[in-house]
């Protein structure tokens, strides 16, 4: 096993936030690892950044009327800071927008063009004449030859989940113009991963069958027995890296080109920094390059990725990729588009100070091997039983005791304790979990010292023999100050921030993994602890009812037809509403109120009287328009002064998407003033 681990994960489209899912099936997984490895004293380089190219980012930059480079200034920063917030360790992380990253990956095509590793073909593609762009797939619309829905896309149906290309799509629209586009010849450069096939099923069929997750290794298998095709690594698209060819304008390098080749040039950037060489690490057999992604990615990572490399033959092939399921919010798909997601940056927000809670909960959830759920009162029960009930319970008995008792300072015990060994076999165990990416089963064998930490001072009772045997009390809170220094360092990887206040309670410092798997003794007698802190707080039901309710709002707007509809006022009776006299009127006079710049006087016949409104339309209205207009009016409003002026009534209108009022009126101009609504 080497020293050196290069370990990559997926990169985050720049095109929105990063949620729970993202975290529970790549990132949190990945920093645990990355941590458990600095801790055994590897060489790690811990590289990722923002995917700032693709389909996606431009989808979202003409949504909002903005360019593609202001969506990822905006969602790059929240990224980058949402995994700060959490802890994420990365060496390094960056944007593939970069100057450095642009002429990597250039380099890198230049490299496969100059080996002959491309064809050049020529092929119909879905061109926007009024847009004068080809069309990338997700921007073709049209009906699903599945299932029949309206809209689906040029490369899937979200409704059925079918995976379509634009020629199978039943009256293709432009998403641009709406206009139908028509077929025009484009040339492109091809990676033909039929070549590569036997390279892959002997480095991975037959080289990783034991030690691959099932899940990636029945997917790559079930890839390559349907045998590869020739894949375009160049697009007509002008949001990218260019091309670096002559007569290569217009075009851009595949989105999933480039990416990959973001952890090559971020690790460049790395090693710059940090005097490294970063060949070190890409191009040295003793080097273990790891990539953490999401299932979604596993083609990408385990077959297209690797031809690149192959085909490049400078760089080593992955040890691992253990790839993820994905994680589900309560019993619902998470969903960037319905905003059906925890989002990393407003869980910050809700939750100051409680960042391990979230990184515990979504640990002991990882979809690790099949999709998995996540519910706000499973997060809860996992904080307030097992982060406040088990392990912050058991490190504050010890922390109290040891002051009430010993005044700080750690009592005398016998260093040759059976139950210290607890300690060593406990790290071992976590270290065999971790090495086959084992997450959920390393948290357990953490949680499960806990409470043998609890169950020991329980059944010692130092409490009770501190008055008739000192010598067991002390030898019983020597023990558990040793569990407790051991769940300061194991903890780390896991829960960083948990971890640092705990070794500051205990006045000690980090130590190597190795230690605690060998050493019986983590803290010497006579040492003196800092002040007992709380480690973990309750979370009341109120807090959990307010995300969940979070979420049924959101249910509730996806419902909306128009998103902007405010919701629906409180719900009243008929008897309510048959006191509501609705009339229909007209305006015979209009004048601007005095030193009042949104207010008109108006003059209303309503066919029971004539009377006066004082109406807030004035930035919408001049008083010309609006004499002879006819109008609806709530006649029974009770009168009031506005600006000394006695207001009779209200007239009914409604706000455009322009932020205009418009009046609600009758359809038919024959309807008489007076006549009643409802």
């Amino acid at each position: 096993m080497s020293n050196r681990k290069m370990i990559t994960a997926a990169l985050p489209y720049a095109n929105g936030p990063v949620h729970i899912g993202h975290l529970a099936g790549v990132y949190i997984p990945a920093d645990v690892y990355a941590r458990f490895q600095r801790r055994l004293g590897k060489d790690v380089a811990f590289i990722c950044g923002s995917d700032e190219h693709g389909i996606p980012i431009t989808i979202r930059a003409k949504k909002e009327g903005v360019t593609p480079q202001d969506i990822v200034d905006k969602y790059h920063e929240i990224i980058k800071k949402s995994f700060s917030d959490l802890g994420i360790s990365f060496d390094e992380y960056s944007r593939t927008t970069s100057k450095k990253h642009h002429e990597t990956s250039q380099d890198f095509f230049k490299v496969l063009y100059e080996k002959g590793k491309f064809t050049e073909e020529v092929s119909e593609q879905y061109f926007d004449e009024q847009a004068n762009e080809f069309l990338a797939d997700r921007y073709i619309v049209g009906t699903c030859p599945n299932c029949g829905n309206e809209n689906a896309y040029g490369d899937q149906c979200e409704k059925c989940g079918s995976t379509l290309s634009p020629s199978e799509l039943i009256n293709p629209k432009s998403m641009l113009s709406g206009n139908v586009p028509i077929l025009k010849e484009t040339k492109n450069w091809y990676l033909p991963l039929n070549e590569y096939e036997d390279f892959l099923n002997e480095w991975i069929i037959e080289g990783h069958k034991d030690d691959w997750k099932p899940n990636v290794y029945g997917q790559v298998k079930s890839w390559l027995t349907d045998g590869l095709k020739p894949r375009a690594m160049t697009r007509d698209l002008n949001w990218g890296v260019p091309v670096p060819l002559p007569n290569a304008e217009g075009k851009v390098l595949y989105v999933w080109f480039d990416a990959p080749i973001g952890y090559i040039s971020f690790t460049q950037e790395w090693a710059a920094k940090n005097g490294k060489d970063w060949k070190d690490y890409w191009q040295s057999e003793n080097s273990d390059l790891v990539h953490f992604i999401g299932k979604d990615n596993i083609v990408f990572h385990c077959i297209i990725f690797p031809a690149m490399m192959k085909a490049h033959g400078d760089y080593i092939m992955p040890k691992n990729v253990p790839a993820f399921e994905f994680l589900n919010l309560e019993n619902d798909k998470i969903s960037t588009s319905r905003n059906w997601a925890v989002w990393a940056h407003e869980y910050v927000q809700d939750f100051p100070g409680q960042q391990d809670v979230l990184r515990y909960s979504l640990l002991s959830s990882a979809p690790e091997t099949k999709d998995n759920n996540f519910t706000w009162k499973d997060f809860q029960t996992k904080n307030n039983s097992e982060l406040v009930g088990i392990f912050g319970n058991f490190i504050n008995r010890v922390a109290v005791l040891m002051h009430k008792y010993y005044d700080g300072v750690i009592p005398q015990g016998d260093i040759n304790s059976p139950e210290l060994k607890e300690i060593n076999k406990t790290a071992k165990e976590i270290s065999g979990f971790l090495e086959n990416y084992e997450f959920r089963n390393s948290l357990t064998a953490l949680m499960n010292l806990a409470r043998f930490g609890n169950q020991y001072l329980q059944a010692e009772e130092p409490w009770k023999t501190i008055k008739d045997n000192p010598e067991k009390a002390a030898q019983s809170l020597f023990v558990a100050a040793q569990i407790a220094v051991a769940l300061a360092q194991l903890c780390e990887p896991f829960m960083p921030f948990s971890s640092e206040k705990l070794l500051n309670m205990f006045n000690v410092s980090a130590v190597k993994w190795d230690d605690v798997e060998t050493q019986s003794v983590l803290i010497e007698s006579g040492h003196t602890i800092n002040e007992a802190s709380l480690l973990f707080s309750k979370i009341e039901d109120n807090v959990i009812e307010a995300q969940i309710q979070k979420l049924e709002d959101t249910k509730q707007n996806n419902k909306k037809t128009n998103p902007n509809a405010n919701p629906m006022k409180e719900e009243i009776t008929f008897d309510d509403f048959t006191k509501i006299d609705l009339r229909t009127a007209t305006i015979i006079e209009a004048e601007k109120v005095e030193k009042a710049d949104k207010l008109l006087k108006l003059t209303v016949d309503t066919g029971v009287d004539v009377r006066t409104v004082v109406s807030g339309i004035a930035e919408s209205f001049t008083p010309e328009e609006v004499i002879g207009k006819q109008v609806m009016i709530l006649l029974n409003l009770a009168p009031r002064k506005i600006r000394g002026i006695e207001s009779q009534g209200m007239l009914l209108l409604t706000t455009k998407e322009d932020g205009k009022l418009s009046f609600v009126t009758p359809d038919d101009s024959d309807v008489k003033n007076g006549i009643e609504i409802g």
